[in-house]
């Protein structure tokens, strides 16, 4: 009779049988703790280095929604960029979500630029055309003319003369915008002096 005993199991041990094989399935396949960087990644928030990414791609962006995507999605940056991309925009997150604020030094990224800009002040030092402005404004009737008259190369042979074509090229462009500009303000002046 103990030979029975021994084989058959009871409910209550069979129970706890099912438990310990679920929960240790669980733990060894569905554990926030493997090598899965998404699913660690849900519960502290998204990193400040791809929300910076993010941000510098698409500017227009508020960096709340940012985060709130890329909390979603388990932290992948690919996938927020082709939801930006695919024209579905992204989100916006519950008011009860609080993102993680970026440290102190990523926050002046935006003033970064500026510093060249007061080195060249406006596209004429930059091109150093100082010297075309005060020969073009001589002959001011006579420059539509001369450019007319001048004969247009349409591709240089080397290089070199590509380069240079190109250059004068802009080099033109960026007068002839200072003129039609000069030009408004010219008519301005004239339209609040008539009033």
């Amino acid at each position: 009779m103990s030979d029975t005993e021994q084989q058959t199991l009871n409910l209550p041990s069979l129970i706890i049988v099912v438990i310990i094989v679920g929960l240790s399935i669980r733990y060894f396949f569905f554990s926030p703790s493997s090598s899965n960087t998404g699913s660690s990644n849900r519960g502290r928030g998204a990193d400040p280095a791809h929300v910076d990414q993010i941000q510098q791609m698409f500017p227009q962006l508020n960096r709340r929604d940012i985060q709130w995507d890329l909390q979603r999605n388990g932290g992948s940056v690919q996938a927020t960029t082709e939801r930006v991309l695919g024209g579905r925009g992204l989100e916006r997150p519950p008011p009860s979500f609080q993102p993680i604020e970026p440290p102190s030094s990523s926050i002046p990224t935006r003033p970064a630029p500026s510093p060249p800009k007061s080195s060249h002040p406006d596209l004429i030092t930059r091109y150093n055309l100082a010297g075309r402005i005060s020969a073009a404004s001589q002959p001011e009737d006579g420059t539509p003319e001369e450019e007319s008259s001048k004969p247009q190369v349409m591709w240089g042979q080397s290089k070199a003369e590509r380069q240079a074509l190109l250059q004068r090229r802009r080099e033109d462009m960026v007068l002839a915008a200072r003129r039609k500009m000069e030009e408004r303000e010219r008519q301005r002046e004239k339209g609040k002096g008539k009033e």
